[in-house]
């Protein structure tokens, strides 16, 4: 008995531990975040009170500030246009990669599992100068070829290259999580599909996709986190134009603080957060499948 009543005051014990550190690291997130949602809809006069105290009211002249005079919407848009086509090319190639190395035997196979592998090893950060180099050498191999101008930029300033290059370096994570997820499916399906009649490409699109939603929710997310982010990258090859917001967003921080136009700044953050707080909460169910349940069905 005495045994019993200690388990069970341990238990408790560290249910009551565990759920203090998930509050306090909830809080760590949910104050900032909500700290500067309020800041966003203040006066300048009032960043010089009480930095707790509630806005006075809802001043929406600061997204104005924000969104149009710093050009913040020019980078919004630019930055969809990057991500939802860094998103495309990726799906596109990453979703029949991982169907082939989950399901099919083939000589090659433990080499391109290799390869893939140690690409989830090197961070894109260290890799923007060879990245830069092999942009220019084949903006130059281009121009070469077909005689264009040499004042014409074909690959810098492009939004599509900086797509192309996006999803080329979230291959390996994306494929190594697909893939596991792929594994994890009964054969069954595909058998009764292909004897229905149904190629490899039908199987893929009619079957295989439909149950893995929930891992391809979980990439999408991720990776729409990182690029939507993504500042090194961006800097390097959009120097001049095609901005996204985190290259803007660092423009406006260094015009507002000599301005000392907080709210403006704030609501610039606000524009940043909210694309990436809408699509988590659209798709927290399907993530949390996504990551924890595997795809046998009963």
């Amino acid at each position: 008995m005495k045994k019993t009543l200690k388990n069970i005051s341990t238990d408790k014990l560290f249910k009551f531990f565990v759920y203090l550190c998930l509050t306090l690291f909830a809080l760590s997130i949910l104050v900032p975040l909500g700290w500067s949602i309020l800041a966003a809809f203040k006066q300048k006069s009032e960043f010089y009170g009480d930095p707790w105290a509630l806005p006075a009211g809802f001043y929406l002249e600061n997204f104005k500030k924000a969104f149009i005079d710093a050009q913040m919407g020019t980078y919004f848009i630019n930055s969809l246009i990057v991500t939802g086509l860094a998103l495309v090319i990726l799906l596109v190639v990453a979703i029949p990669a991982s169907y082939v190395l989950s399901r099919f035997e083939f000589k090659s196979k433990k080499i391109l599992n290799m390869i893939f592998s140690a690409g989830l090893f090197i961070n894109v950060n260290y890799i923007v100068v060879p990245i830069f180099l092999l942009v220019i050498d084949g903006e130059k191999l281009v121009k070469e070829i077909f005689a264009i101008p040499i004042g014409m930029t074909l690959f810098l300033d492009s939004r599509i290259v900086v797509a192309i290059i996006y999803a080329a370096t979230a291959l390996p994570f994306t494929i190594y999580l697909l893939s596991s997820y792929l594994k994890s499916l009964p054969k069954a399906y595909e058998e009764a599909a292909q004897i229905d009649g149904c190629s490899y490409l039908k199987t893929l699109t009619h079957v295989i996709i439909p149950m893995a939603k929930p891992s391809i929710i979980t990439v999408i997310l991720f990776n729409f986190l990182a690029f939507w982010n993504e500042y090194i990258i961006a800097l390097t090859l959009l120097p001049n134009g095609g901005k996204t917001l985190p290259l803007g967003l660092i423009n406006l921080m260094q015009v507002q603080k000599t301005a000392t136009d907080y709210g403006a700044l704030y609501a610039g953050l606000v524009i940043v957060m909210i694309p990436t707080i809408v699509l988590y909460i659209l798709v927290q169910k399907k993530l949390t499948e996504g990551m924890t349940a595997g795809g046998i069905k009963e």
